[in-house]
């Protein structure tokens, strides 16, 4: 199905308490996928959908994206004995802006990322991550800093595994520049961020929430031009933690990525104990190719170690 956008904002009417707020937006529209409830995680709030019972998966989608990217996912998997949650990143999909006011980063979404596996999860039953570009950064943190947190990782294209150097930096400020200017309102930033995304996106599979993804770009602006500035700072080379991680990993790893290449990161990911496998798509395994990363997913999950 093609999905037609109006120029109108969508609606979305959601209860936070006692009190009523009205969000108008399209980025709503890739959020996760109702019923879906609010946690709050440090110092944010944030939307939550959980789906199947079972062992834990907690899904982490890409910067700009939102819980939906996991739709095709969970359909697959929620009845074989998984519960498999989906969260929105702050001021994307249905959330509002982080109420902390931090801007986008991987070191801010581990924290956050810490705060909901606390709130949302049993203690001593810790969900697996899957975890998708800034997603799968902040899941690397977690577990290199709180193993006790993570029970394995699925690392899908995550960030922050290439030295931050000139090329890098020079790249992570014209991407963060080209999103300011979207943010400002700039006329040319609708066309020119939708031809970017066919290529970030090109798997058929994903066109459905590509287009929903593309079509909230001015809503996502901000928040993708501060996490594109984060990454082109010292501290997301995170290199150093994903060697200390001792928990079981598996990269899943869209070969088709033109930003987050396997070519430039194969030299770290082959110094970790991860297993390797590749997908079609160019950035979101799950999405592009999504009947061989359930199989992958579930083959590892069901030979991870008794909970």
């Amino acid at each position: 199905m093609v999905l037609r956008y109006s120029l109108t904002s969508y609606v979305i009417h959601v209860s936070l308490s006692d009190m009523q707020i009205t969000y108008e937006n399209l980025r709503a529209q890739a959020g996760v996928a109702e019923p879906f409830s609010w946690i709050d995680a440090a110092g944010t709030r944030l939307a939550l959908s959980r789906r199947g019972a079972g062992a834990p998966v907690l899904c982490l989608h890409a910067i700009g994206h939102g819980g939906r990217d996991f739709e095709a996912f969970w359909k697959r998997m929620h009845d074989k004995g998984f519960e498999i949650v989906c969260l929105d990143w702050p001021g994307q999909g249905r959330n509002p802006d982080d109420a902390t006011g931090a801007e986008a980063s991987a070191s801010r979404y581990a924290e956050i990322l810490a705060g909901v596996i606390a709130a949302a999860f049993v203690l001593g039953d810790p969900p697996i991550v899957i975890g998708n570009s800034i997603g799968g950064a902040a899941a690397m943190i977690v577990a290199a800093k709180q193993p006790a947190l993570i029970r394995a990782l699925v690392l899908c294209n995550p960030g922050g595994l290439v030295a931050v150097d000139g090329f890098a930096r020079t790249f992570c400020a014209a991407m963060s520049g080209f999103f300011r200017a979207g943010a400002r309102g700039a006329i040319w930033f609708s066309p020119a961020f939708a031809i970017f995304y066919k290529t970030v996106l090109p798997g058929r599979p994903a066109r459905e929430q590509r287009q929903r993804i593309i079509a909230a770009g001015r809503e996502t602006a901000g928040v993708l031009a501060q996490a594109w500035a984060s990454f082109g700072r010292a501290e997301a080379d995170i290199r150093e933690l994903l060697w200390r991680i001792d928990r079981p990993m598996l990269f899943a790893w869209a070969k088709g990525d033109r930003i987050v290449s396997w070519a430039r990161n194969r030299p770290a990911v082959s110094r970790s104990s991860a297993k390797v496998q590749m997908f079609r798509g160019g950035h979101s395994a799950f999405m592009e190719d999504p009947d061989a990363f359930t199989a992958a997913f579930e083959a590892f999950a069901r030979q991870l170690p008794e909970r």
